[in-house]
């Protein structure tokens, strides 16, 4: 709490907000089939992570539980619907209902994604790639810290899966995800499996991904699974994370250090047990790769 007083001070002052936030370790996406699981164990997770729109109401039983376990453990909101990057105005009640929430919940850090959902009023319920190009940093870095001043805290922004391209784009992917996150002086969540995606699809390479992004940046790590189409990828969140994509957190774990890391899962969702155990596995390649650096 002292932390968040002392970030909205700085934000009051006109001084920038940058700030520590903790090392949380390795967590889940918390999902209603395993509330029981979570409060009753065994757990693997040090954390875990809520979509903060399925939240933002007044009660309800998903409140019930998300009050429990956050007793219990570290929270992190990551939302879906701040569409930073649309052209309408930002959506305060929508910012008002996600303030309340984390004065309750007093989450770790909140997070949402470098995109655009929706125009008009519209929600596309998608995560739309921008344009890589001078306009759009300036507007997007602008929304990020009309944000951060209205929450009074630093956010994460995450970098998302895409499967088109704009005329309109000037540089690299993390040439302007760098640029963003640098004039908004925000963090930066980083999607493994994401960059993994758009690789594919757009033929560049990941490493250069990695190797690209300012370090000090990078607060989170996200990885999921997603499905194949040989000449495509879709970025599903309904398969086990792919051997490729944990050798490329392995890859960043290498250019970052320990950065706090957990699995995202929204389809064909296994039992709890099998989490645990994929994320022992992350756990032991983040271990190995630790040695490797020390090394």
């Amino acid at each position: 709490m002292l932390q968040t007083n002392v970030i909205r001070y700085c934000i009051d002052q006109g001084v920038s907000v940058s700030s520590t936030f903790p090392y949380l370790g390795f967590g889940l996406g918390l999902r209603p089939s395993h509330f029981e699981d979570v409060l009753n164990g065994p757990v693997s997770a040090d954390w875990f992570e809520v979509i903060s729109e399925n939240f933002m109401v007044a009660g309800g039983k998903p409140k019930y539980y998300l009050d429990a376990i956050a007793e219990r453990y570290p929270i992190v909101m990551h939302g879906v619907s701040m569409s930073i990057g649309s052209q309408d105005p930002l959506d305060f009640d929508y910012l008002k209902a996600l303030k309340t929430l984390a004065n309750q919940v007093q989450p770790q850090w909140i997070s949402d994604h470098l995109c655009w959902t929706g125009v008009h009023g519209i929600n596309s319920h998608d995560l739309l790639p921008l344009p890589y190009d001078e306009h759009t940093i300036a507007h997007v870095a602008e929304r990020i810290s009309q944000v951060q001043d209205f929450l009074g805290r630093q956010i994460l922004m995450e970098n998302v899966s895409s499967y088109l391209s704009y005329q309109a784009d000037g540089m690299s992917e993390w040439e302007f995800v760098n640029e963003v996150a640098r004039r908004a002086d925000c963090k930066l969540l980083f999607d493994i499996n994401n960059i993994y995606v758009s690789s594919r699809n757009h033929g560049f390479d990941a490493i250069d991904y990695l190797n690209g992004i300012d370090s000090q940046r990078v607060q989170q790590f996200h990885l999921a699974g997603h499905s194949d189409y040989g000449d495509y990828v879709i970025d599903t969140h309904d398969q086990d994370i792919c051997d490729d994509v944990l050798e490329l957190y392995r890859a960043a774990h290498l250019r970052f250090g320990p950065i706090s890391t957990m699995i995202e899962r929204d389809g064909n969702i296994p039992d709890f047990a099998s989490l645990n155990a994929e994320l022992d596995k992350v756990k032991h390649i983040a271990t190995t790769t630790k040695q490797q650096r020390v090394g």
